[in-house]
């Protein structure tokens, strides 16, 4: 699929371009864009992604920290609809001030990107901290990462990520794309997810401090106890006061159990 332009990747950027015309098309049917939708991309690269969402729906928004792409990309741009461009770093931009500005009748935004394998918690957590104002994200991670997002308690893979996402979000894989899509090709399978935030009144988290305390405290020390893991966070009477058992390991216990904790202890 042509962009209209072609930049070299720069591997200190973490980019791997997508070209794979089925895969977009793939993708875009997935992000299923709606009129009075407001789209917004994180790193839109060649466009590959960009362009064929500007046809399905006319206008989008794309955070590019690449300076070296903004002109090729407006150039390219303009034979596909109206591309806003937001120059910098993402994990600077305040999505709530974005939706506030460019947001739909709701003032919210969907969130979309192929997202720099190097940044891409980083760029989840920081998607967390808006959650109110998305209305849902469609990306592109390193395969394990999104098995590491969707995983249960007992899995291998369960982990800090998992309970921080799925207390606040719905996530989904969706489907799985090889290394041959991008150019240049990464060593690892791709994947698709779709995260849709809770409404308000669905999460029960009753402070989001301590809440991340805790599971970061728990997942620390993967073979610990969560008796040994959250010392200094919670005494072994509180732990069983959560309904949990102080000689468990965190990867068995549920979401729920660690909001239950994490409220308790709030609370106190």
């Amino acid at each position: 699929m042509s962009t209209g332009f072609t930049e070299p990747a720069k591997k200190h950027l973490g980019q791997n371009f997508l070209h794979e015309k089925s895969v977009i098309d793939k993708i875009v049917q997935a992000i299923h864009p709606q009129p009075g939708d407001a789209i917004v991309e994180i790193g839109p690269g060649q466009g590959a992604l960009t362009f064929p969402l500007l046809k399905a729906h006319g206008e989008v928004t794309a955070i590019e920290f690449d300076r070296d792409l903004h002109a090729p990309l407006q150039a390219a741009a303009r034979e596909h609809g109206q591309l806003h461009l937001v120059e910098g770093d993402v994990l600077g931009v305040d999505f709530s001030v974005l939706a506030a500005q460019r947001g739909d009748a709701n003032g919210r935004i969907r969130l979309v990107g192929n997202l720099p394998y190097n940044l891409s918690s980083p760029i989840l957590f920081h998607a967390l901290d808006h959650a109110a104002v998305i209305h849902d994200m469609h990306f592109m991670l390193q395969k394990e990462v999104v098995e590491r997002m969707a995983a249960g308690p007992g899995s291998k893979v369960y982990g800090r990520l998992s309970v921080m996402l799925q207390a606040y979000c719905t996530v989904t894989p969706l489907f799985i794309v090889p290394p041959g899509a991008f150019r240049p090709a990464p060593k690892v399978d791709s994947a698709i997810v779709r995260m849709i935030p809770k409404p308000a009144e669905r999460i029960d988290v009753a402070n989001r401090g301590v809440f991340a305390t805790v599971v970061r405290a728990a997942f620390g020390q993967r073979r610990k106890t969560l008796r040994n893991a959250l010392g200094g966070v919670a005494g072994s009477a509180q732990i069983e006061a959560a309904g949990l058992r102080p000689d468990a390991r965190a990867e068995q216990i549920e979401v729920a159990g660690f909001v239950h904790l994490a409220n308790l202890l709030a609370s106190a």
